[in-house]
């Protein structure tokens, strides 16, 4: 009877906690919610304010901005130096490639005519990245990573 017990109930903390993890994840809607948002909304949000951000521009006129949430970000930050200004494509592959090295997410925007065309979360060194309403350009409350 012991043994049936503690069966069910590791089976229900097992099951209980893929539930839970598939709750966690990217969601379209969040995503689509930057389309067409002036960059000031990205500038002044709360939750990207907290995370270091590298800046770059393509060839095309894009500006690519990749908010990282990582712990060991400094590692791969050159002193210091990615985060001032806007670096070059090189200095900015140079970066991503570095943080490969460790879980984080880089929350990636591609920003046209000060307007955020799209956002793309991508997860690196065993990071899943997440969005929520937390993650949307209209929150403005108090909130914890």
């Amino acid at each position: 009877m012991r043994r049936l017990l503690g069966f069910l109930i590791t089976s229900a903390a097992l099951m209980l906690s893929v539930l839970l993890a598939g709750c966690a994840g990217v969601r379209t809607e969040d995503l689509q919610a930057w389309e067409g948002a002036p960059v000031s909304a990205l500038e002044k949000h709360p939750l990207f304010l907290t995370m270091s951000m590298v800046r770059t521009v393509a060839s095309d006129g894009t500006e690519i901005r990749n908010y990282v949430n990582g712990r060991q970000i400094s590692e791969c930050s050159g002193g210091g130096t990615v985060f001032h200004n806007t670096v070059s494509m090189a200095q900015f592959n140079s970066f991503t490639e570095c943080t490969k090295s460790f879980p984080a997410c880089n929350n990636i925007f591609y920003i046209n005519r000060g307007r955020v065309t799209r956002y793309t979360p991508v997860g690196s060194g065993g990071a899943r990245c997440f969005t929520d309403d937390r993650t949307r350009p209209d929150f403005s409350g108090p909130t914890n990573l």
